[in-house]
């Protein structure tokens, strides 16, 4: 029964949204792998939405699992609401490193404000959300200049119980190795670590953030989330993290549920911004 409810949920949810699917967002000269990564595009249908806020969502799986299939309710529940939402794929480890995918994030970024205009959406208020290693990968865009996005131009950002803020803090405990593909994705390099970690380019031109940590996460992510939070805290002094009685997944996988409180709380963020 739970299942069944599950399907009509995202049924009704789904009506009223248009999905743009399988939208090709890399520059060709940025292009190594035959079959490249590409983007979803939930936006609302009915006429009162009309250049509408955006939210682009990338999906975790510590860096080599997942995909934006999966994620078909996040996009049709916010478009239901009003928010256009961007669902984006990205290659995986041990085919990319972090920096490969980062980049690939960017340019779905750059692409999102390229062209979201055609699709109801406002480029001027753009937000970035992330679950997990998503969460690291919007943040690592946005903050690390070498990868081409303007802060000012990213007018928030949510992260969801997000994995690797500070890689280099948790692979000085913990170096890489085949498992889970981290010697690919980190390398054994010290300083490239140091280079991958959000926490390193907190600065005053950081993205207005919003945090949810949930209170049964992995150690690894609680621990990295206080640190990121005690560097961001001179520069945005009023964040006080949404802490949650979930797991990691559940952190997640709530979002099923178009009734969540989540909903009304990232929408109140977007709007106060």
């Amino acid at each position: 029964m739970r299942i069944l409810g599950i399907l009509i949920c995202l049924f009704i949810t789904s009506c009223g949204v248009r999905k743009t699917a399988d939208i090709n967002y890399l520059p060709k000269d940025l292009i190594k792998l035959e079959s490249q990564p590409s983007l979803n595009v939930f936006s609302p249908k009915k006429a009162k939405y009309q250049n509408t806020p955006v939210l682009l969502f990338v999906h975790g799986g510590n860096w080599n699992s997942g995909k934006k299939e999966l994620y078909n309710f996040y996009g049709n529940n916010f478009a239901k609401k009003g928010i256009t939402t961007v669902v984006v794929g990205y290659t995986l480890s041990p085919a990319a490193d972090y920096k490969m995918m980062t980049t690939e994030i960017a340019e779905a970024i750059k692409w999102t404000q390229q062209n979201i205009s055609k699709y109801k959406g406002d480029p001027k208020r753009l937000f970035l959300t992330g679950h997990s290693a998503g969460g690291h990968l919007v943040a690592l865009a946005t903050m690390d200049s070498q990868f081409g996005i303007d802060p000012d131009s990213i007018s928030g950002i949510i992260l969801n119980d997000a994995a690797g803020l500070d890689m280099h803090h948790y692979l000085q405990q913990y170096p890489p190795t085949k498992t889970d593909n981290y010697n690919t994705t980190w390398t054994n390099d010290e300083e490239t670590w140091k280079i991958a970690s959000p926490i390193f380019y907190v600065s005053e031109s950081t993205p207005k953030i919003m945090m949810y940590v949930g209170e049964k996460t992995y150690p690894s992510i609680s621990i990295a989330n206080k640190r990121f939070l005690k560097a961001l805290k001179p520069f945005q002094p009023n964040l006080a993290p949404i802490f949650l009685n979930k797991k990691h997944i559940p952190m997640m996988t709530q979002f099923i549920w178009p009734w969540n409180n989540r909903y009304d709380e990232i929408i109140d963020f977007i709007e106060s911004q």
